[in-house]
């Protein structure tokens, strides 16, 4: 029997994604996703662990996201972060939903998808660009990661309400992930505060935090659920003890999240990317794109400009893109049988573009400001 060759392929397209990222500059996700695009061109599919790994992998990047969130920040700015954060999700939502069932005539199922899929700001992106750059740091970093937390929110809860079978078990779900979150924190502080627990090899604080990330993707397909958004409020709920005594634990837990579980999901979801159907529909394509990216600048810009002004191009640019909660609702709708392959792949084609682009732009030609303040 031939030896299954797929997991060399995936370990080698990880580890060329690292070498251009570095190269060139560029967030890895995006990487990741164009090799993905390219391997499945060529005729590899992802195997059934591989998407169950890249399933997983997208909700350690919302948990991650969560966690670099400063909730004190949040709430001393909450009526700028929750108006820039309202705007960036209706204005694509409404735009992008219009568009496709009007304009392109996608059925209503599809055209729900296709807004709530542009509606999102790009964890992965934003959070790989502070991350990587140190604007974390910053005070404009943290407002531009709590604005993404809440335009993600926003697009966790319509996809979840939008397509919600209510049930028993939904009942089950929902109330076993609220019941946990109201105590995430104590039992967190809890535990990492162990002193027999610290500084073991066996990290039994990163296995706690993958066990309950386990138990939400479980609870939500028995609830008919998504996990996404218990995940993010878990990571905001841990964010105090993963930012002051515990942070290297949010490090351990980035090095082995990035280094070999995060990868699978983009490179699973470009492997389901169709080139051919993709570049049949390119004037839709390009189309689709302008509506994402002028819905977006319509409902970031001018409040940017008002609370940031000096920050306002990047910010706006950041917070255009696109790529891991619009993936997540184009799998999902590929999955219910909602969106088509040619649906699906322009969709995720659209998502790739909007998460390139504006990075490109941004990390170019929008460079941190001299004297921002680090908080």
């Amino acid at each position: 029997m031939e030896p299954d060759k797929i997991p060399l392929i995936a370990g080698l397209l990880v580890f060329a994604a690292s070498v251009l990222s570095l190269k060139l500059g560029v967030s890895v996700a995006i990487f990741e996703l164009l090799l993905g695009t390219a391997a499945g061109s060529l005729g590899l599919a992802a195997p059934d662990w591989m998407t169950y790994i890249a399933g997983f992998g997208g909700i350690v990047l919302t948990f991650l996201a969560g966690a670099e969130v400063d909730s004190k920040l949040l709430r001393e700015n909450f009526r700028q972060a929750a108006a820039i954060g309202t705007l960036s999700f209706l204005a694509p939502l409404a735009a992008g939903a219009l568009f496709c069932h009007y304009a392109a005539g996608w059925s209503r199922e599809a055209s729900l998808i296709a807004g709530i899929a542009l509606s999102e700001t790009s964890l992965a992106v934003v959070y790989s660009v502070l991350t990587e750059t140190g604007l974390g740091r910053t005070r404009t970093g943290k407002m531009l990661m709590a604005c993404t937390f809440l335009t993600n929110t926003l697009t966790a809860l319509a996809l979840s309400v939008a397509f919600l079978k209510p049930g028993l078990y939904t009942l089950v779900f929902l109330g076993a992930c609220g019941t946990f979150l109201l105590f995430a924190g104590r039992i967190s502080a809890w535990l990492m505060s162990r002193p027999a627990l610290a500084g073991k090899t066996v990290e039994p604080e990163i296995k706690y935090i993958f066990a309950a990330l386990l138990a939400f993707v479980y609870l939500a397909e028995l609830g008919a659920g998504q996990a996404m958004l218990p995940s993010f409020l878990f990571g905001l709920a841990l964010a105090p003890q993963l930012s002051g005594a515990h942070a290297p634990v949010k490090e351990r837990l980035r090095t082995v999240a990035y280094a070999f579980i995060t990868p699978f999901f983009f490179i699973a979801a470009g492997m389901k990317v169709s080139p051919a159907a993709l570049m049949g529909a390119a004037g839709l394509f390009v189309a689709l794109l302008l509506v994402k990216q002028a819905a977006k600048f319509a409902g970031v810009y001018f409040l940017a400009a008002k609370f940031f002004p000096r920050e306002r191009g990047r910010f706006t640019l950041l917070m255009s893109t696109g790529l891991t909660f619009g993936l997540m609702a184009a799998m999902y709708g590929a999955r219910a049988g909602l969106l088509d392959a040619g649906q699906y792949s322009l969709l995720t084609g659209v998502l790739l573009a909007s998460a390139v682009l504006p990075t490109f732009v941004a990390q170019r030609w929008f460079l941190p400001v001299e004297g921002e303040d680090i908080v």
